[in-house]
């Protein structure tokens, strides 16, 4: 068929919604990429009156390190070493780069960098649950009472698309969410808050789930198959724009639009070499990538700051389920909470985060690149105390959204410091209560998001994206 015959078939024809996703399955492209760039999408008071001067807009990206599970409180960032045995738990503090700033045994790289670190030990909300309490840490909002993904209040990564941001060809939003080998079923691709929700799936992460410590590592397909030359690259390009704008005529459909989006990104980085550059990470040293961690998350990091560093303006790193039976489930220890957390969890992270700081420090991306450390909540005051349906065995924690910790650093953060207190048993804030709303309010002031920002949804009713405050003690 010409392109003329093929434009007006479409003309003279009104295709359903169903017929115009499966044509587009078809392949009028002859590539994977487009679906890639769909990535999930059809599944799917804390502050002052003056804040620094200088501080709004200061990071022009951030990494965002999930920690999928909910990490104890206790034996991270807020260790309690005067508590009774069953509080207080099995781990130390150790002293750290700053003075009078103790933090875990088994976080000694972290110890040596805590000068760049703004810890928060007051953070709190009242959701139990993993998949809905994710909402308030992505999103700065509480889950939808419709249940469904679509409904969710958008991600701060869905955000900043929507508002235009990022360079090149990239996509301005990217989720680093590693499946692995015997992984179990995850409420990872369940949890609420991390896909663009209301805002539409044009504006949904290009979401990989491959594991980038693999060597057969690969996202999607960045080089033309040898059988299209350019001049048909071409011609494809320009007969799907065509077709696409007949449809668009046709059909006033949220999906299409979102369709025609991943297709004209595909074709921006089909024609940039920015786009397989950037997911090759064999062409990092191989010193730098053992500095990271030769694992699923300390090279999803490293593939982070790639990212950023090319003009990605929010990558978030979500912890991967290693799939090794008879043990945590992400940071989810239930069970043996201490036994996980020093031999397989904080190593890891400990490691990943350390070197993630120092990389962005030498290339000088540190003071714009705003980095969080945090998950969607703490776990109980007391080993083997029940909190959830999951409960706890005797040497567990179970789920505590009452206080947990938050970790920020770069992008226009003042590090070297803690901010709020938990009490003496770490359930709940002693001093300065952080909401998750605040929080995010502080992330959006660094990423340049104007104060009560309004963004349309899809029915043109302006929605305030963030009502919280940011946290001025936190800005440098």
């Amino acid at each position: 068929m010409t392109r003329s015959a093929c434009t007006n078939y479409f003309a003279a024809t009104r295709p359903t919604r169903r017929e115009v996703l499966r044509a587009g399955g078809l392949g009028l492209l002859g590539l994977s990429l487009p679906e890639l760039l769909a990535g999930r999408a059809a599944g799917v008071p804390a502050g002052g009156s003056q804040l620094p001067s200088g501080s709004f807009g200061r990071a022009k990206s951030c990494i965002l390190l999930f920690m999928w599970g909910g990490p104890a409180q206790q034996e991270t960032w807020d260790l309690k070493p005067e508590a009774p045995a069953e509080i207080r738990g099995e781990f130390r503090p150790i002293a750290t780069r700053v003075p009078g700033i103790h933090i875990s045994e088994h976080f000694p790289q972290l110890a040596r960098r805590t000068d760049k670190l703004a810890i928060v030990r007051s953070m709190t909300h009242t959701n139990v649950d993993h998949t809905t309490a994710t909402s308030f840490l992505l999103t700065g909002q509480p889950p939808p009472a419709d249940t469904k993904l679509r409904s969710d209040w958008p991600h701060m990564g869905a955000v900043l698309a929507k508002l235009g941001r990022g360079r090149g060809p990239l996509p301005p939003f990217v989720s680093m969410r590693p499946k692995l080998e015997n992984d179990v079923p995850r409420f990872v691709e369940e949890s609420h808050g991390q896909f663009a929700g209301w805002l539409g799936q044009a504006y949904d992460p290009l979401t990989i789930d491959a594991d980038p410590s693999r060597r057969e590592y690969r996202v999607g397909d960045f080089e033309l198959p040898a059988e299209i030359s350019v001049p048909r690259f071409d011609g494809r390009r320009d007969l799907l724009t065509e077709v696409n704008s007949v449809l668009r005529r046709q059909l006033d459909d949220g999906a299409l639009a979102a369709f025609d989006g991943h297709h004209q990104k595909a074709f921006a980085l089909l024609g940039s070499a920015a786009g397989g550059d950037a997911f090759d990470l064999a062409k990092e040293p191989q010193e730098v990538r053992e500095r990271y961690g030769l694992n699923p998350h300390g090279q999803s990091v490293l593939q982070a700051r790639r990212l950023v560093e090319r003009g990605v303006p929010l990558v978030t790193v979500f912890w991967p389920n290693d799939g090794i039976k008879n043990v945590s489930v992400y940071w989810d220890t239930h069970s043996r909470n201490f036994i996980d957390l020093r031999e397989r969890l904080m190593p890891t992270a400990d490691q990943a985060f350390s070197a993630l700081l120092d990389d962005l420090n030498d290339r000088g991306l540190l003071d714009e690149t705003l980095v969080v450390w945090t998950g969607e909540f703490g776990r109980t005051p007391r080993v083997g105390q029940r909190n959830s349906d999951a409960g706890a065995g005797r040497d567990g924690r179970d789920h505590w959204p009452g206080c947990f910790s938050t970790v920020l650093a770069g992008g226009g953060i003042h590090g070297g410091q803690v901010y709020g207190a938990s009490d003496k048993h770490a359930a709940y804030p002693a001093v300065d209560p952080v909401a998750p709303v605040d929080l995010v309010a502080t992330a959006y002031h660094l990423l340049g998001v104007a104060p009560h920002q309004t963004i349309n949804d899809q029915q043109g009713r302006p929605m305030i994206i963030c009502p919280g405050t940011p946290i001025e003690r936190l800005l440098a």
